[in-house]
């Protein structure tokens, strides 16, 4: 922009505004409502990289993954119509997770606008629940500045932008005086500082707990050694949402897990007899239709977000503030003290626990389960290796099973919940992180939503482990079926797909496993193949439901013996023992406390 006097295309200022707000990659698909904007992609392409996708959808999944793994904006497009209508889903994704996303969408020519031609119609509409600023663009001349406001709308708010472009309108020429990029303004709000008196007041109730919980979200992120020190030092169990997991290392002797159905039983168990709730950082989705605080007496909450305060329940005492600055804190004024009972019941629970998922993941014989495939996965995972991760019983068995520390990196559609995103998210994390090891698990029910984008992985060569976890069915709905509904299954059965010859069918290595003897090898080779390509491995498992700990059915108070060994058998629980067995143990007793699992 040296020369003021000179002219640039608005389409070529457009792309200069994305590279000055460190934009290096987007992805769509070009259409004739778009092609403007692609010949000045192509212009600048030795700055910024188009990845071309299959399907507009796993684009703008792509681009939530980009900002979920970076903190900067993603960036996807699609043509006028239906190019942009496919981009919703993963547009969905983003504002629910809060992830600024700027889509650029394709509409006909400023001369056929309002006429009923071809692809063309009121765009902006469509856009206006996903958008926190959505807009249509009415001249050259303030097209970059309309691109540079969505991207500063959309990093403020940590939202969706939408901008749609009529075609015509980057080819035009404007004057190099009638743009500017003000990314080089950007700066991050600073941290609220907490408030002395009410962190004292905090501090004071937590060591006058008798059975405190500290449940933290992803607000805490950067926080984990803040949260196991004092945990260590008050003697408190720490228990996260799934998004949390890997803030503290899944090994920690004190970390519950988290609670609900995609869970640990140890945390849903703690929460229903703890009697103080420290909240972190955290807006737990289910809190109001599970009653998972009708328990608690005391909840204390601390969160950067003024609006979450006290949002999902009574607060005795809230504190605006960045999670590590209040911790911090914290543990400055408190005293180390003693293993309490309550300590010492939640370590041995949590143990027994671990005992039950190891037990299920060192199987040598019998079916291959989902337990053993994701013990395979962790024995050739790198320290610092990143999961994307798809949608159903993939979540709560990789919750379990995954062993995870800050290191690493995992991320899925965590509200929103949408099958697919794992394949998308996978391409997004070795364009992002080029030198670490990226896995895609997915059930074969997500993964045949987006299959066709491992062709993108190959494509651009992208050296991801695809892990497609296959048994025929939605196994999570399934699960939901049997507990709901009043007759026989339905519509959450389907024929089989052999991934790996899919794998092969784009020009990707593919690997079918059906033995548990067979897993070690194939991971292996799997491992060796990735430091260049990517590759496939798709393990045919049992539709074993996993343990519902959310509706379990060990308490002879609650269920007959014939009940309770049905369960077992089930679920392989004969060595599993429920809380109050070890809260008696330590000389307390159960408020019998349970929580309901909410939802749909």
């Amino acid at each position: 922009m040296a020369d003021k006097t000179s002219t640039i295309t608005a389409g070529v200022a457009l792309v200069k505004i994305l590279e000055a707000w460190g934009v290096d990659h987007l992805y769509g698909i070009p259409g004739g409502s778009f092609n403007s904007v692609m010949d000045a992609l192509d212009a600048e392409k030795d700055r910024i990289h188009y990845i071309q996708v299959r399907h507009e959808e796993v684009g703008a999944m792509a681009a939530a993954a980009d900002a979920k793994l970076t903190g900067k904006i993603g960036v996807c497009f699609g043509s006028a119509g239906p190019g942009g209508t496919h981009l919703l889903n993963g547009l969905y994704d983003a504002r629910e997770d809060h992830v600024p996303v700027l889509a650029l969408v394709g509409q006909f020519g400023t001369s056929g606008m309002n006429m009923d031609t071809f692809q063309e119609m009121n765009e902006n509409p469509i856009y206006a629940d996903v958008g926190s600023y959505n807009v249509t663009a009415v001249s050259a001349k303030t097209l970059p500045h309309v691109i540079d406001e969505a991207i500063r709308r959309a990093y403020a708010n940590s939202a969706v932008s939408v901008v749609q472009i009529p075609v015509d309108l980057p080819w035009q020429e404007i004057e190099q005086s009638d743009w500017y990029a003000s990314a080089s303004s950007h700066q991050k709000p600073l941290l609220p500082q907490p408030d002395p008196s009410l962190l004292s007041d905090l501090a004071q109730q937590l060591v006058a707990a008798k059975r405190p919980v500290v449940y933290y979200g992803i607000g805490a992120t950067g926080a984990g050694d803040e949260l196991v020190e004092l945990s260590q030092k008050l003697k408190i169990p720490l228990l996260s949402t799934y998004p949390a997991k890997s803030i503290v290392p899944d090994s920690y002797q004190a970390y519950l897990g988290s609670a609900n159905r995609v869970a640990q039983k140890p945390a849903n168990e703690a929460l229903s007899e703890a009697d103080t709730v420290v909240f972190i950082g955290n807006n737990y989705p289910f809190a109001e239709v599970s009653n998972a605080f009708k328990n608690t007496t005391h909840f204390l909450q601390i969160d950067i977000d003024p609006s979450k305060l006290g949002k999902r329940h009574e607060a005795d005492i809230a504190i605006l503030a960045d999670a590590k600055l209040a911790l911090k804190e914290i543990i400055s004024q408190v005293e180390e003290r003693q293993e309490s009972p309550w300590w010492q019941a939640n370590i041995a629970n949590i143990q027994n626990w671990r005992d039950y998922l190891s037990m299920l993941e060192n199987k040598q014989f019998g079916q291959l389960q989902a337990y053993q495939v994701l013990k395979a996965i962790n024995d050739i995972a790198e320290d610092d290796a990143i999961f994307s991760i798809d949608v159903g019983d993939i979540n709560l068995n990789a919750n379990r099973h995954l062993k995870l520390t800050p290191k690493n990196r995992h991320f899925t559609s965590n509200l929103f919940a949408t099958m697919g995103v794992s394949i998308p998210g996978a391409i997004a994390a070795k364009l992002d992180y080029p030198n670490r090891q990226v896995f895609n698990l997915a059930g074969d029910g997500g993964a045949s939503m987006t299959m066709q984008d491992l062709v993108t992985q190959v494509q651009y060569h992208l050296p991801a482990i695809n892990v497609i976890f296959t048994n025929q069915q939605y196994g999570f709905i399934k699960d939901e079926q049997e507990d709901t509904n009043q007759n026989d299954y339905i519509g959450v059965e389907f024929d089989d797909i052999d991934f790996s010859k899919v794998a092969e069918a784009v020009n990707m290595k593919g690997f079918r496993v059906t033995k548990i003897e067979d897993l070690a090898g194939i991971f292996e080779k799997a491992k060796e193949i990735a430091k260049d390509k990517p590759v496939l491995i798709d393990a045919v498992i049992s539709g074993d439901r996993p343990i519902p700990v959310e509706n379990l059915k060990l308490d002879p108070e609650k269920f007959d013996n014939d009940e309770i060994d049905t369960f077992k058998k089930r679920y392989e629980a004969q060595d599993l023992k429920l809380f109050a067995e070890f809260l008696s143990e330590f000389g307390l007793s159960s408020n019998n406390g349970e929580n309901s699992q909410g939802g749909f």
